[in-house]
């Protein structure tokens, strides 16, 4: 009988009593046997609903992957999301690796998979060569010479459905695709093996991750999955590929870890499923005796969250109940380490003596941080007296005997508490610790008593930190219901309620935080677990299915209250109580929860067996025992040890489980000693490489940020390249990677070939790659190269003359940099243009590079031109092969909507519209001027902040241009321009100023010089003053071009101040090593700092910075300073810089422990070098391990810090902190430059939107912008939208107008009320538009621009159409007459109406009759001519009435457009051209021909001379291997040339400390350093001319005699290749000579060994790498027919 309720037919109890006893003692007979079977039959429910769930919980369908490589090995990603209807297609760039997604329907975005991969290969899987299936997205990175992606094949569903949905997904099973890349780049043979032994990093089965909710916080996380905890996500640097092309869901989340969950039942009644996930933080990564303890990142070694989850199931549209346990397990939170012994002993247990509890309150804070619920609690509703305090409780499991190896650590726990306290740094969080010694309780009291001491001991804390519950609401609408916190966000459609808050956090450690932590671990949830079943109504007590009462169940009328969605009633006949399910609509007799909270901690192990159902705590023993294995396997590299007493309650653990657990225990033992000796190295570079931490040790050349090639798809040539066979694609495959090995003959020998080439995108250019094509005879490719680069086909500028192209083997790819357009008035001041000519010997630039030449960013390049000369002018035929343009691009695309990088980046370079003094350098551009050969004029920036002038309506619509000023100028003559552009009234005031600021800057850093060296010049200066002196010049903003310029002028040689010439070059190599090694471990120090800043903010700073370098003049006043090391000189002016006062603040040296001032102490990098004579810190190339001493390992040594003054540093490291400082300035310069070019270029396109651009895209702007342009479009695509399209030609543009490119602006970016407009006095406006890609054209749309047309500036529009820029092979379109519209309809006249922003914009269309693929369009916009029209201008606007036009005004105008009644002008909104666009590439597979078999027939065509080896009889290497001298006999044949193969050495990505603690993530995320100024050698070729007598060349008689006789017959710039690539380069003539000499120049100090072939022993001197020696690198030949030397010819072949 069931008890009366709305729920019941029945209405008295009493009815049914006979019926309920009588089949009561049935079910009691078979509930054990219906027990198994339900056990049973709820598992293989789980696994089929598995599969069920993966639809609805992630959407609705499953995420695929198809990884497509293509016969031209171009890869493909193919991905279908489940959160998306869509799919992507991302390419691989196949020569940088750098991915490409454009968002383009049709292109790279589609309706559906099999769409996307017909698209991808043309519909034939003939031309696919492999294809690859997944699951997800792990991970991607390009690594130098490959690219790697991750991939997961299979996927194992181990948390099918959250409660409110969401599949957690184990990797079952992953795959590394390997992708070979294309360039040209140097990379060390370490660097090749470390990329390919990341490949072997273990993931299957301990990672996972959730598509559509956040599970790196606690459940429910209050954060969307886009946003998680960082320090829970392992492929937060592998994924940031896909976030940059603005994909961030396309590659998963992906922790570290274990989940996995189980179902289990309770009388057959209810069904609750229980979740464990298992997160790893990734703030110490590492192996067991390499991650131990704390870190500089103040975490610990194998540190876990733990959280222990269970909800009962219910059906849709109901609530689902839940509760959830959070933990943490992890090693001890102090500085300590093991040492392995080379015995089987155990390790040695060492705790640091140099404060080893730094870092310990950090840690805790972080953690009270995290699960501080003492607000929410209080939101709640509960007590909030309670939880004044967040308890942090420590369960300490290790050894703690007498004697024990473990003790030390005991007790330095102990102490580590008592020193937290007494900083007081933590006055919330109670940190409590609790030793149980559980190997020693195991032995003594056995396995039983040793869980019931662990639970007496738990009860306490566990019962005071209590657990989070709640319920997962399906419906928001019963949110006002919830009694709690509300939990609600996009990724799920309901809400959650938590109704109690857990308040603290319970730690397990033992030494390793593995096997005594996981056991103890367990048997603490196993109680948790029970009270989280109690209270969701699960009930596990045995007793209630045998009819056993248990005798200590009298709990003294405690009655515990109703789980969510009961309600107690009294029945109305019997007045007994009853309670109601309304989740269910049953009834019951039985108080669903009648048990006392908590009480199963009060029973002996024997009676918690007895009263309690034991399946369920199998299930949670079998989810503990595989996430022990996985972790000891993550950390050691084995399963986990003494597991079997988590098997404690099962029956059949008898002898034999336990003596089989002893063997395996001793099998994992050695298993375990054996890879933390040999494997654990290896595993930690794989974890940190996986992490992108220490990168610059692993990957030191390797470039974070891999080039774009614009050069395709989309970019063309804009004059076309003869071919002598021409082939399917034309001159366009000398642009595309699926014609790699083509062979481009040019029709007849020529002096010169000269080729155009319009870029994809506009970029700043940084490297031509060139892949050497050509047949049997290598001599027809080029031999040298000139490159010019500009915006517009106009006014392009030489950027590199006579680049030397060596002959090659066909296929080798050749890497020319290419530096920015350099003034050569610079070069001339600077000498740099004659210092490779010169004989003499110069000093080395070992320290850095003193006469430094900036080029001129610009990263609007469109246009590229190269001039090829060949290797003999007129005898035969070039050859040309793939040409590619690598280049740096700004994220154009999250500009114009505001998202990602592009977002930032506004923000970022925004500080120079406000900036009152930026550089004054010359190399700079002005982004107030359009032109791409000016300069960036500091009155430019002050005219709209000083002068107030705006003559403009609106802010927005600033000057930007100026009446034709498209012509070259010298970019030193920016005052001059600043005069010239600008009104006389206001600017020539500005100029004026400017100019004094000039002055300013080049007196202020004479005045410095003359403080050191005395009024007259007198004094010479030593390294410190003239080091000194340069950061004088960099703080001043003086380019070596303008310091050289200052000191000429007042009869002063800059080399007599060159630091690399004022001390010994042996002193110099080592003060360069040892910076080198400071710039590392600064690198290490800041990227430990900003992960340290996970969970806990800004952490607290050094009050001295990491140099603490003073200026001139500045010098130690006594006062309390003891040290007073900056007293000992004075300079010659007392007014540079003040000294410090007697009140300055004084600290404690570390050292010495002496009070010393600021300017006596040495900066935070000095105590990184304080050791900096041991083996570790000269030798570092990375700061991870903890292994050998104590204090001197590199993780330990980058944690220092405190205060050290200068007399406690020697001289070497004085000098080295002086040293890295100019570095950080010249590399701030460096990017400030580079900055500045991308506010020129964001000025260009946006002109003064600045703050538009950053508050328009809001999403009803954007929504109704796109509506309106869908209806201007009408079902056409626009074709030309900037970045993609631009003009060919600059447009004359007036001085109060948007800039000419915003004309092709996307169509809701910039200020509605901005538009361009040309100058009155042009009548004619001519536009040349290159498209986006070739298209097939219908017409053109003109938006009208805000103020409207007039009849006098209603212009006659002209429309063409080419596909090459010569004019006459242009086809008109055809001729619009704006007037007669005008007349025709109001609606194009006068200004807008406000509040039609948001509609269809007033517009203008030209439609074409039919439509026509081209891929330039030519517009000529021309005023009508006076007394063309039979109304004229004056008498126009009289005539019409204010009924005709209801816009006219008292006051008219001829022209809305022009600044006044007279003066008319061109003006416009936009230009959109719209069509179609060609969808599929050009069919560039050639096919078999008569042609090609003449081409075959040439290419094989063998030359008549072959190359032949001349022997020498002897060689020397002099000047540090830079120069190597061979002595020939007389009887040589004539020299030819010689043979270079490729240096080994390699481009470190850093070389000098972090010039701040903060990255500029905008720009370093763009660009790497080494593209500014990149690092070029040039080899000068010397023979010996006239009579002289050769000496023996062993000695050093007559050598500088012979020496002024040597003569200089050539200079080669050397490309970049592959190391060990044999380069052949001819001399320009034969040459007769005894003997040769051969010497590199250029930047041969940016170049180092690969850390993997560096030569510690010490025996090398020379300070430069051994990889640029010329030793056995060059080899001389000769010509000559190999039939005439006979059958032995090829033993001397070269």
């Amino acid at each position: 009988m069931q008890p009366s309720s709305p729920w019941s037919p029945l209405h008295h109890p009493w009815s049914c009593r006979k019926i309920i006893g009588t089949l009561y003692f049935s079910m009691c007979a078979i509930a054990l046997l219906y027990i198994q079977l339900f056990t049973s039959a709820l598992r293989i429910g789980l696994q089929r609903r598995r599969c069920a769930y993966r639809s609805t919980a992630c959407g609705l369908r499953d995420t695929s992957v198809v990884v497509v490589t293509l016969d031209s090995d171009e890869v493909f990603i193919i991905v279908s999301l489940c959160t998306r209807t869509d799919t992507q297609v991302v390419y691989v760039d196949p020569t940088t690796g750098a991915l490409r997604y454009e968002a383009k329907h049709g292109f790279d975005l589609f309706k559906s998979q099999k769409e996307a991969y017909d698209f991808v290969t043309n519909g034939s899987r003939s031309g696919c060569k492999s294809r690859i299936l997944g699951k997800a997205i792990l991970g991607y990175a390009a690594l130098g010479n490959f690219a790697l992606l991750l991939i997961a094949t299979r996927l194992t569903a181990s948390i099918p459905n959250l409660p409110g949905g969401g599949c957690v997904f184990t990797v079952a099973e992953s795959q590394w695709i390997k992708i070979s890349l294309q360039n040209g780049q140097a990379q060390g043979k370490g660097e090749v093996k470390n990329v390919l032994e990341l490949t072997e990093l273990d993931i299957d089965g301990k990672h996972y991750f959730c598509e559509t909710r956040d599970i790196t916080r606690p459940f429910p996380s209050r954060m969307p999955v886009h946003q998680p905890d960082p320090e829970f996500v392992w492929n937060e640097w592998f994924s940031t590929p896909f976030v940059n092309i603005g994909l961030p869901n396309h590659c998963v989340t992906l922790l570290q870890g274990f989940a996995e969950c189980r179902s289990f039942g309770s009388s057959g009644q209810l069904e609750g499923i229980v979740a464990l996930t298992a997160r790893r933080s990734r703030l110490h990564p590492g192996t067991r005796y390499l991650a131990r303890g704390l870190n500089s990142c103040f975490s610990t070694g194998n540190e876990v969250e733990c959280e222990q989850l269970v909800w009962v199931p219910k059906r849709a549209g109901q609530s689902v109940p839940f509760n959830t346990y959070v933990w943490r397990r992890g090693t001890i939170p102090i500085w300590w380490g093991a040492e392995l012994k080379i015995t089987a002993a155990e390790a040695e247990i060492y705790v640091s003596d140099c404060d080893p509890y730094k870092g310990s309150v950090q840690y805790y804070q972080r953690l009270s941080k995290r699960y501080d619920s003492r607000n929410l609690s209080i939101r709640a509703g509960e007590n909030s007296n309670r939880k004044a305090l967040v308890p942090i409780v420590c369960i300490n499991l290790l050894r703690n005997g007498e004697g024990k190896s473990e003790s030390i650590l005991v007790q330095h726990f102990e102490e580590s508490l008592n020193f937290i306290r007494s900083t007081g740094k933590l006055p919330y969080t109670r940190v409590h610790l609790i030793n149980y010694d559980w190997h020693a309780s195991t032995k003594l009291k056995g396995e039983q008593q040793t869980i019931e001491g662990l639970w007496k001991l738990l009860k306490a804390p566990t019962i005071s930190i209590g657990i989070s519950e709640g319920d997962y609401l399906p419906s928001r609408q019963r949110i006002n219901d919830c009694r709690g916190e509300v939990i609600c966000n996009d990724d799920f459609e309901g809400a959650f309620c938590l109704r109690t808050h857990q308040n603290g956090i319970i730690r397990f450690n033992c030494a390793d935080s593995l096997d005594r932590t996981n056991a103890a671990s367990f048997f603490g949830c196993l109680q948790v677990f029970m009270e989280q079943c109690r209270r969701l109504g699960i009930s596990l007590d045995s007793d209630l299915a045998f009819d056993y009462h248990s005798m200590n169940n009298n709990y003294g009328g405690y009655t515990a209250p109703l789980p969510p969605g009961w309600e107690k009633r009294s029945d109305a006949v019997t007045g007994k109580t009853y309670y109601i399910d309304h989740n269910t609509r049953t009834t019951t007799w039985m108080h669903p929860c009648p048990d006392k909270p908590w009480k199963r901690f009060d029973m002996t192990f024997e009676e918690f067996k007895r009263s309690t159902i034991l399946s369920p705590v199998s299930q949670l023993a079998d989810l503990f025992l595989l996430a022990g294995d996985i972790h000891a396997t993550l950390y050691t590299g084995s399963k986990a040890m003494h597991s079997q007493i988590l098997s404690i309650f099962n029956e059949d653990t008898g002898g034999k489980f336990k003596q089989f657990s002893a063997a395996q225990n001793v099998k994992i033992t050695l298993q375990r000693r054996y890879k933390n000796a040999v494997v654990d190295s290896s595993r930690q570079k794989q974890l940190e490489m996986f992490l992108g931490m220490r990168l610059f040790k692993h990957l030191p050349s390797i470039s974070l940020q891999p080039l774009h090639v614009p050069s395709r798809p989309s970019g063309f040539f804009l004059k076309p390249v003869a071919n002598l066979f021409p082939v399917s694609g034309g001159e366009a495959s000398l642009l595309c990677f699926k014609r790699k090995n083509l062979v481009w003959i040019c029709p007849q020998p020529a002096d010169v070939l000269e080729i155009f080439i319009y870029l994809g995108e506009p970029c700043h250019v940084c490297q031509l790659l060139l892949t050497i094509s050509h047949g049997a005879d290598d001599s027809t490719y080029p031999s040298t190269v000139d490159v010019r680069t500009g915006r517009h086909l106009d006014g392009l500028r030489l950027v590199l003359e006579g680049a030397s192209i060596p002959q090659c083997v066909s296929g080798t790819n050749l890497l020319i940099p290419l530096p920015g357009a350099i003034s050569t008035e610079d070069m001339a001041i600077t000498g740099a243009s004659s210092r490779l000519h010169a004989q003499d010997a110069s000093p080395l630039s070992l320290l850095y590079d003193f006469e430094e030449l900036e080029g001129e960013w610009d990263f609007l390049t469109r246009v590229v031109a190269l001039t090829f000369y060949p290797t003999v002018s007129g005898r035969k035929p070039l050859t040309l092969g793939e040409i590619e343009i690598l280049g740096v691009s700004l994220p154009w695309r999250d500009v114009f909507t505001n998202e990602g990088p592009g977002a930032s980046l506004i923000d970022h370079v925004k500080k120079y519209q406000e900036e009152l003094n930026p550089f004054s350098s010359g190399s700079d551009m002005n982004p107030f001027h359009p032109s791409s050969t000016e300069n960036v004029s500091p009155s430019d920036l002050l005219i709209d902040l000083l002068s107030g002038d705006d003559a403009l309506p609106h802010p927005l619509a600033q000057p930007v241009t100026e009446n034709v000023v498209y012509k070259e100028n010298d970019p030193l003559d920016f005052l001059d321009q600043s005069v010239e552009y600008h009104s006389a009234k206001s600017d020539c005031k500005i100029s004026a100023e400017d100019a004094r600021h000039s002055d300013t800057s080049a007196e202020q850093y004479l005045k410095s010089l003359k403080s050191l060296a005395g009024p007259s010049l007198q004094s010479k200066l030593d390294f410190i003053e003239a080091m000194k002196l340069e950061i004088e010049r960099l703080k001043l903003n003086l380019s070596a071009a303008e310091r050289d310029r200052a000191l000429l002028s007042v009869g002063m040689d800059p080399a007599t101040i060159n630091p690399n010439a004022l001390l010994d070059e042996a002193y110099m190599g080592r003060l360069s090593k040892v910076a080198s090694n400071l710039a590392l471990l600064g690198e290490a120090s800041l990227e430990d700092k900003l992960i340290a800043a996970i969970g806990l903010g800004n952490v607290d700073d050094n009050p001295i910075d990491f140099w603490n370098i003073i200026r001139i003049g500045e010098t130690c006043s006594g006062g309390k300073c003891e040290v007073r090391a900056e007293i000992k000189k004075a300079v010659h002016s007392s007014n540079i810089l003040p000294s410090s006062g007697a009140s300055e603040s004084t600290f404690l040296c570390s050292q010495c422990e002496r009070k010393v001032c600021r300017v006596c102490c040495a900066g935070r990098g000095a105590l990184l070098l304080v050791g900096y004579n041991s083996r570790e810190v000269m030798n570092y190339n990375g700061a991870s391990s903890q292994s050998g001493q104590v204090d001197m390992p590199i993780n330990r040594l980058l944690a220092r810090d405190g205060i050290i003054c200068k007399r406690c540093c020697q001289d070497v490291v004085l000098d080295t902190l002086i040293l890295d400082y100019v570095r950080v300035l010249i590399s701030s310069r460096r990017k400030d430059r580079v900055e500045k070019a991308a506010y020129n270029a964001l000025k260009q396109i946006i002109g003064s939107s600045w703050d538009c651009l950053l508050e328009k895209n809001q999403a009803p702007n954007n929504q109704s912008a796109g509506i309106a342009i869908q209806l201007l479009l009408n079902g056409y695509e626009s074709l030309a939208e900037f970045p993609f399209a631009s003009f060919l030609h600059p447009v004359e543009t007036s001085a109060n107008s948007a800039p000419f490119l915003s004309l092709l602006a996307p169509f809701n970016s910039g200020s509605p009320l901005s538009y361009w407009k040309a100058p009155s006095s042009a009548t004619s406006v001519e536009f040349g538009i290159v498209l986006g890609n070739i298209s097939d054209v219908s017409g053109v749309i003109l938006i009208v621009s805000p103020c409207g047309y007039s009849v006098a500036d209603a212009p006659i529009v002209q429309i063409w159409a080419s596909n090459k820029i010569h004019k006459e092979e242009r086809l008109p379109m055809g001729k619009w007459d704006l007037q007669s519209m005008i007349r025709a309809s109001s609606e194009l006249y006068g200004p807008e109406n406000s509040g039609t922003e948001h509609k269809v914009p007033r517009h203008v269309k030209f439609p074409f009759k039919k439509s026509i693929r081209c891929r330039i369009i030519w517009i000529s916009l021309r005023l009508p001519r006076p007394g063309s029209s039979s109304i004229s201008i004056g008498n126009d606007l009289n005539l019409l009435s204010l009924d005709e036009n209801p816009f006219a005004q008292e006051t008219r105008r001829a022209s809305f457009g022009g600044s006044s009644e007279s003066e008319p002008c061109l003006h416009a909104k936009r230009i959109l051209v719209v069509g179609s666009p060609i969808r599929k590439e050009v069919d560039l597979n050639s096919h078999q021909s008569p042609d090609q078999l003449n081409l075959t027939g040439l290419l094989e065509r063998a030359p008549q001379l072959n190359r032949f080896k001349i022997p020498i009889e002897a060689e020397r290497l002099l000047d540090n291997d830079l120069v190597l001298e061979q002595y020939l006999s007389p009887a040589s044949p004539l020299l030819a040339g010689f043979r270079l193969d490729a240096f080994s050495a390699i481009k470190p990505r850093v070389t000098h400390s972090p010039s701040s603690d903060v990255h500029s993530t905008i720009f370093s995320s763009l660009f790497d350093d080494r593209y500014i100024t990149p690092a070029v050698l040039h080899i000068q070729v010397s023979v010996l001319q006239g009579e002289a007598r050769l000496s023996n060349p062993g000695l050093g008689s007559h050598q500088s005699r012979e020496h002024h006789n040597m003569v200089t017959i050539g200079e080669y710039r050397l490309p970049e290749a592959r190391a060990g690539t044999p380069m052949y380069f001819d001399f320009p003539r034969q040459i007769q000579t005894r003997r040769i000499s051969f010497k590199l120049l250029g930047d041969v100090a940016a170049f180092t060994d690969d850390p993997s072939e560096q030569d510690d022993s010490g025996t090398r001197i020379s300070p430069l790498a051994a990889g640029i020696s010329l030793s056995n690198r060059i080899k001389l030949y000769y010509y000559a027919d190999p039939y005439d030397l006979g059958k032995w010819a090829s033993l001397s072949a070269v």
